[in-house]
């Protein structure tokens, strides 16, 4: 069954609907420069409200010091980062103790390979300009999954999102600007139809392939 993440929480409430209507995880936007940026206080008691099971991402752009970064994931208690800037290989590989998700963007230039350096061993396939709500070529990605889990990114809303599952087969989807009725504030109805939307095309390729 392919994940949703709904990403760029704000407020809890959005944070609770999105995993009562079936999203696996959220994600926090900690990029100073992003309009979903969170603060860590805020950003804590919207974690110590959520129900267990929930996956819990941070969103990083170019952090100075991955130990640190590392540091205060823990002390939020992430389960993950995903970096959004130009971490390196070694970089990423200093980060051991919360999973690293690599996110990488898809332009004219991409090659599925450059993720054979990273160990990261999941990946965030994004459009050149994240949270703006623009879709990638996905035909570029083709074989991305040789490499580790995929998620997929990138102007996703309750209209294409089942086109990218069948297409694409992705471990997990996510969502921003495509269930919003502003930056960082989420739209209930917006966030049912695209989970919905997910779950139908999981279904269809069920029964395609017995």
């Amino acid at each position: 069954m392919t994940r949703v993440k709904v990403c760029g929480i704000t407020e809890f409430e959005d944070a609770r609907d999105a995993v009562l209507l079936g999203a696996a995880a959220i994600g926090l936007n900690f990029y100073e420069k992003s309009p979903r940026c969170i603060e860590a206080s805020k950003a804590a008691q919207i974690i110590e409200q959520l129900p267990p099971f929930v996956t819990v991402v941070g969103i990083f752009v170019n952090h100075p010091d991955p130990q640190s970064l590392e540091d205060f994931a823990l002390s939020l208690g992430l389960h993950a980062v995903q970096l959004h800037g130009n971490e390196t290989p070694d970089y990423c590989s200093m980060i051991q103790r919360v999973k690293v998700i690599k996110a990488i963007r898809v332009d004219e230039n991409f090659r599925v390979d450059v993720m054979r350096n990273y160990r990261a061993g999941t990946f965030l396939l994004d459009a050149c300009s994240p949270g703006t709500g623009q879709v990638f070529d996905w035909n570029r990605v083709y074989g991305a999954n040789a490499f580790g889990s995929i998620i997929i990114a990138g102007g996703l809303t309750a209209g294409n999102v089942g086109e990218v599952v069948n297409k694409l087969h992705p471990f997990a989807v996510d969502v921003a600007s495509g269930v919003e009725s502003a930056p960082g504030k989420k739209d209930y109805d917006k966030m049912r139809r695209f989970i919905e939307a997910v779950q139908c095309a999981d279904v269809a390729l069920m029964d395609s392939s017995s």
